[in-house]
């Protein structure tokens, strides 16, 4: 049985928080700086209050945080199951919550982006499962798998071609701290990356020496058919890979050509 996913799992434990004196000038600079559009406010160790944008839209102009900030505070606790968190957000409208540990001390922070994050982490052992099972009938082996972290310079690609503004969003998903680990097959002394050759790309632009990775071990050398095609094709290392920058890659292209047909559809009425 999985194990269930709590919020502390997930969650930012670096909070970035402010006191009730904190003024709203300073309120304003750390969102511009930080990119983060609400704050925790706590007096101690306490949470208090939440300051956020939308406070600062739509209430008249004052000097501090105290005489602005949302009282009525909705926080979860660190043990508190993730899925649980999330339906409280979605229930209540609201896009963080202050997470507090049984002392009520402020411990974290939890995002709709921590949500999103914990549900693409959660899906990569499903298709682990499956790579193992196809490698397991195709090769008559009993893998192993494990999760490591592995040298990015021994990642053997069997991908040819990637997309550039694929690329660039993972980029900044890696940057903002959304990477699920690559899927890898250990064959002899070799590292076959299977699956995550936008992450793996990624990684190695921002100059990341290693991948996270679900590694299943055939525990023989075997030549897998994958890594055939990629010697005919020959990609041998990630400098390899094509990056393709006049296509978009076929889930954005897919959302676009929805967007022009909701655009015809509209002119036409």
């Amino acid at each position: 049985m999985a194990k269930k996913a709590l919020v502390k799992d997930y969650m930012t434990r670096e909070v970035i928080s402010v006191t009730p004196d904190t003024s709203t000038a300073e309120i304003i600079r750390l969102m511009k700086e930080t990119g983060h559009d609400g704050f925790p406010v706590r007096d101690n160790d306490s949470v208090i209050g939440i300051i956020t944008a939308f406070d600062l839209l739509i209430k008249p102009w004052v000097k501090t945080v105290k005489e602005i900030m949302s009282t009525d505070v909705v926080v979860a606790d660190q043990d508190m199951s993730l899925n649980d968190a999330a339906r409280v957000m979605f229930r209540m409208g609201i896009s963080r919550l202050p997470v507090i540990d049984k002392n009520g001390k402020l411990v974290g922070i939890i995002t709709n982006t921590d949500i999103v994050r914990s549900h693409i982490e959660r899906s990569t052992p499903m298709k682990v499962n499956y790579f193992k099972k196809t490698l397991e009938q195709l090769y008559n082996v009993k893998p192993e798998v494990k999760r490591m972290k592995i040298p990015i310079s021994k990642l053997r690609p069997t991908q040819s071609k990637i997309y550039a503004d694929e690329l660039e969003g993972r980029i900044y998903e890696i940057r903002k701290g959304l990477a699920e680990p690559t899927i890898v097959v250990k064959t002899g002394d070799r590292y076959i990356l299977v699956d995550g050759h936008h992450r793996a790309v990624a990684s190695y632009k921002l100059g990341y020496k290693e991948i996270d990775s679900y590694v299943i071990d055939m525990k023989k050398d075997l030549k897998l058919g994958m890594e055939k095609t990629a010697d005919i094709n020959k990609i041998y290392t990630l400098d390899d890979i094509e990056i393709i920058d006049d296509a978009q890659h076929p889930l954005i292209a897919i959302t676009t050509s929805m967007k022009k047909a909701k655009s015809r559809k509209k002119d036409e009425k």
